[in-house]
Order: structure tokens, then C-alpha cells, then sequence
């Protein structure tokens, strides 16, 4: 493929310019999200001791930081496609804010796991910018941009590593914890009105376009329904899978009994869903979808499951890579393994974005095989990590891992909104859940096999990816989006 010229290129210190204007107001929205969802990270053990918390709570807590976050980016991606990315977003900047004090002033453990619980929700705002960011800019720069706002956003989790505990010791005392959370609240809850009022959906001037239909995303054949029907499952069988870790096989945090009522709630909720998607959708595929209006669910499949191997082990080794490095080196303290560790998170900034621009320039196809090959290598890699080794050596190895990982999550969110404009969001949120359940499935297989053999599954399920992205097609030409008068709009998505 020729490389796109250098009108390509974004110039994020011109903020003269609208979109440049609106990419930076985005990113550092989710920027705060990922602050809020993981505030409480750096701080977990101030929180123990405070509470009086055993190490099972404690891990209770993790798990319930991440258990809504799957069905919520479905909900998100839906209600964003509806009701545009500026009210949305501001909306769960503001909710969250509140959550957060909740989350800071809790005083029993019961209180404290229920606002743990609700601010999984936070993590569905990724999938708002990214529909946002969709809206302002050209096919050639949409990599770019999408990676810029993810690779940034996801700092924040990072940057409260890095600044909360400081925080929490200049405010001093057994509550400093609280206020330092309580800061990262308020600081959310007022850039959502921030946001509210300086955010647009669209260029002025350009439509919004929205699905025809809501409550379950659309498809364009019988086949693609019966596939987004299969896709679903592995949704279901993640939460069921964090019932279980809750339950007294887990960390003992809800009875047998309730395990099986959850169990039994899934269930249910599958049917109705399967139901409402069968429902919305088996209507206008008998009456024929016009060819205009369709579009390839195989795409968002692929992407489905090139996101499980890329953000799902991300999620999945951020959370256990500060306790490898010193269970596999005896001279590390636990300060210094969490600062090496850090560095996979740290990649962040620049790999996202890097993925991004390789995806503009160079092909969606040709870039997201190359990301996940190497990071395929990677993890082989990692497992090979000893005592043995020399310590740079292995953060180099590591590092260069969480460079692939990371730009193969930029390379992906290049090509999600250039499948179908109006349904970007469903689409984004899919393919999000399905990131949050490739780390519950590898963080359940951790617990169960040795550091080495898990960075060895990894390594092997990546190649599943890579085969999958091998049968991607490149986005060529335009898409077409159709108004309720009929009006057809062309949309760029690649060159020729």
C-alpha cells in the first residue's frame, strides 16, 4: 500500500483548530476515567489497614473493580450511538465523580466493595471518545488520533500510581487515603460540566448519524446475525467466571448459593438479550437489506478477537507483573519491582499513538499482523525470563512486549470506525468488553499454571489473533450512511 502524504500528519499544538481542540478535551476526559477507576490501586494498603481488611476483601475488591465493566461498554456503545458522545460522556464523568466520594468516605467494607462495584462502570468511557474522535477526523488521520486519545487516556491509571500516595501523605494522617481519592472525585465530576459545555458531537456543520434502530446492534445477514449472537456468549461466560472467583473456591466474598442465583440471573439475561437481538434484526433482514446500508460483521469479529489478545493481556500482566519481578529476582525490593513493572503501563504514551499512525500510513491489515506477531514473540519471550537473566535485559524484553501489546490496541481502534459510521460506538463497545474478557480469562488461567506457562498462552492464543487478521479485509473507498428521508451519505475510509 503507497504511504498517505503528510497531510496525515496532526499537529496537536494547534489548538486553533477544532478537531485538534476536541482530541485533547477527549483524551483528557478519559484520562480521568482511568484516574478514577484505578485510584484506589496505589493506595490499597493505607485502605486495609484503615478498614481493618483481610487480603481476601482485598482481592474481592480487585475483582469487583472489573466485574460491570464488560455488559457496561455494551450499554455505553448503544446509549453513545443514540444520544451522541458529548451528553454521555459527561454524564459518566459526572456519575463517576460521585462514586468516587462514595468510593473515599465509605466506612464499612460492605459499603466500600458496592461503590468498587459501580465504578467498574467508569470503564466504558474508552468507548465514547473514540466515536467522538471518529467524528472529527478524516479516514488518513482517524489512526492517529484514536491512538493519541487512547494511548494518553490510558495513562491515568499510571499518573494516580505515580501522584496518589504523595497526595494522601501531604494531607497526612489514617484518612489521607480518602482525600486524596476524594480529589481525583471532584476533579472528575467537574470536567464532566467542563466537557458538557465545551464538547460538540460533530463538526459544525456535518450530521450525526445514528442507528436506525436501538437495543441491539444490527447486522446485514442471516450469517453475521447467528455469528453476533455466538459472540456474545463469551461475554457471559466471563462474568459467570468472576461469580465464580467470588464464590468460596475464589476469595469467599458470596456463598455457593449465590454463585448459582448469579449463574441463573445470566442465564436469563442471555435469553433476553439473544431474544431482543433476534427481535430488532430479523424484521429488516426479511425484508432485505439494501445494499447501501450493509456492511461486515466478520470485521468486527476479527477485531473482537485481536482485542482479547491485545488489551485482555495487557489488563491481565499490569495486574500481575510487579509481583513476578520479585518473586523472580531475590535482589528487587518491592518499591523497585513496582517501578519495572510500571514501565509496561508507561509504554502507553507513545505505543498507542505509534500503532495508530503505523495503521494511517502503512494499512490496517498489514499493521495489526505485524503488532500482533511481534507481541506474540514477546510473551514467548517473557517466559523465558529467569533468575538467571540480567535485570535490564528482561525489562528491555518486556518493554518491547508492551510496545506491540499496546500499538496493536491503537492498530485496532484504526479500523473500528471505518466499518459503520452510526455504529461505531456498539461496535467499539464490543470489541472493549471483549478486551476486559480476554483478561479475565488469562488472569483465570494464571491461577492455575506457573508465570512462564501463562506468558506461554498468551503467546499462543496471539497467533489465534494473527490468523483471524489474516482473513481482515483492508477498508477501501467509502462507506455510506442512509437518512430516515433517504438522503446517502459517503464517508472516506481508505485510499486507494
Amino acid at each position: 500500500m503507497t504511504p498517505v502524504p503528510s497531510a496525515s500528519r496532526i499537529n496537536l499544538l494547534r489548538l486553533s483548530d477544532p478537531k485538534i481542540k476536541t482530541l485533547h478535551l477527549t483524551w483528557f476526559a478519559f484520562f480521568l476515567t482511568f484516574a478514577v477507576w484505578f485510584a484506589h490501586a496505589p493506595l490499597l494498603t493505607a485502605i486495609q489497614a484503615s478498614l481493618s481488611l483481610t487480603d481476601t476483601q482485598v482481592k474481592a475488591l480487585l475483582i469487583l473493580n472489573v466485574a460491570i465493566t464488560i455488559p457496561a461498554r455494551i450499554v455505553v456503545g448503544i446509549l453513545v450511538d443514540k444520544l451522541g458522545p458529548r451528553l454521555i460522556y459527561s454524564g459518566l464523568l459526572l456519575i463517576s465523580g460521585v462514586l468516587c466520594l462514595g468510593f473515599a468516605f465509605a466506612n464499612t467494607y460492605t459499603s466500600l466493595a458496592i461503590f468498587r462495584f459501580l465504578l467498574g462502570f467508569v470503564g466504558a468511557g474508552f468507548v465514547i471518545g473514540i466515536r467522538l474522535v471518529s467524528e472529527w477526523f478524516p479516514a488518513h488521520q482517524v489512526g492517529t488520533a484514536e491512538g493519541i486519545y487512547g494511548g494518553w487516556g490510558n495513562f491515568g491509571s499510571a499518573a494516580a500510581s505515580m501522584t496518589l500516595p504523595a497526595i494522601a501523605l501531604a494531607f497526612g494522617g489514617d484518612d489521607g487515603w480518602r482525600y486524596a481519592i476524594a480529589l481525583v472525585g471532584v476533579l472528575c465530576g467537574f470536567y464532566g460540566l467542563i466537557f458538557y459545555r465545551y464538547a460538540r458531537n460533530t463538526p459544525k456543520g456535518s450530521i450525526y448519524f445514528k442507528p436506525k434502530k436501538s437495543g441491539a446492534m444490527t447486522v446485514s445477514s442471516w450469517g453475521a446475525l447467528w455469528a453476533l449472537l455466538i459472540m456474545n456468549i463469551p461475554m457471559y461466560l466471563a462474568l459467570a467466571l468472576l461469580a465464580w472467583r467470588l464464590a468460596p473456591n475464589g476469595v469467599n466474598l458470596i456463598s455457593e448459593a449465590s454463585m448459582y442465583v448469579f449463574f441463573a440471573i445470566l442465564v436469563v439475561l442471555f435469553i433476553y438479550q439473544s431474544y431482543q437481538t433476534w427481535d430488532i434484526n430479523a424484521e429488516h433482514l426479511r425484508e432485505g437489506v439494501p445494499e447501501l446500508e450493509k456492511y461486515s460483521f466478520k470485521q468486527v469479529g476479527i477485531l473482537n478477537i485481536a482485542y482479547f489478545a491485545t488489551f485482555g493481556s495487557e489488563l491481565a500482566v499490569v495486574s500481575m507483573l510487579p509481583l513476578y519481578f520479585l518473586q523472580t529476582f531475590d535482589s528487587l525490593t518491592p518499591v523497585t519491582a513496582g517501578l519495572l513493572a510500571s514501565g509496561f503501563a508507561f509504554m502507553n504514551l507513545m505505543s498507542r499513538p505509534m500503532g495508530g499512525w503505523f495503521s494511517d500510513k502503512y494499512g490496517r491489515r498489514r499493521s495489526l499482523m505485524i503488532m500482533i506477531a511481534g507481541l506474540s514473540v514477546g510473551y514467548f519471550l517473557m517466559g523465558l525470563i529467569d533468575s538467571h537473566w540480567w535485570i535490564p535485559l528482561a525489562v528491555i524484553v518486556t518493554m518491547a512486549c508492551s510496545f506491540f501489546v499496546q500499538a496493536g490496541e491503537g492498530a485496532v481502534f484504526a479500523m473500528i470506525p471505518l466499518i459503520k459510521r452510526s455504529m461505531t460506538g456498539q461496535i467499539a463497545g464490543m470489541a472493549g468488553a471483549y478486551g476486559n474478557v480476554g483478561a479475565v480469562v488469562y488472569l483465570t488461567i494464571l491461577s492455575f499454571v506457573t508465570y512462564s506457562q501463562f506468558f506461554y498462552v498468551i503467546a499462543a492464543s496471539a497467533l489465534i489473533g494473527f490468523m483471524a487478521v489474516y482473513f481482515m479485509d483492508n477498508p477501501k473507498g467509502h462507506i455510506t450512511e442512509v437518512m430516515p428521508d433517504g438522503t446517502v451519505h459517503t464517508i472516506e475510509v481508505g485510499h486507494r
